[in-house]
């Protein structure tokens, strides 16, 4: 059920949050049957509070 509603997404934009609140942007890429998750083109909402996100972000774009 989830997978199947994951799998309209593939190639939107879509906002990821994690449980310590980092949240995610970018194009949904690709999700699997274990909802695992790719992102295109990310970027990092709140770099000041996860600075370490910064160089992923930067690097290939990829989370």
């Amino acid at each position: 059920m989830f997978y199947s509603f994951f799998k309209t997404l593939v190639d939107s934009d879509v906002v990821v949050e994690l449980k310590n609140e980092l949240k995610i942007q970018g194009k949904l890429h690709s999700v699997d049957q274990f909802l695992n998750i790719k992102l295109k083109d990310i970027t990092v909402e709140n770099v000041e509070a996860y600075p370490h996100m910064v160089c992923i972000s930067y690097s290939d774009n990829t989370f």
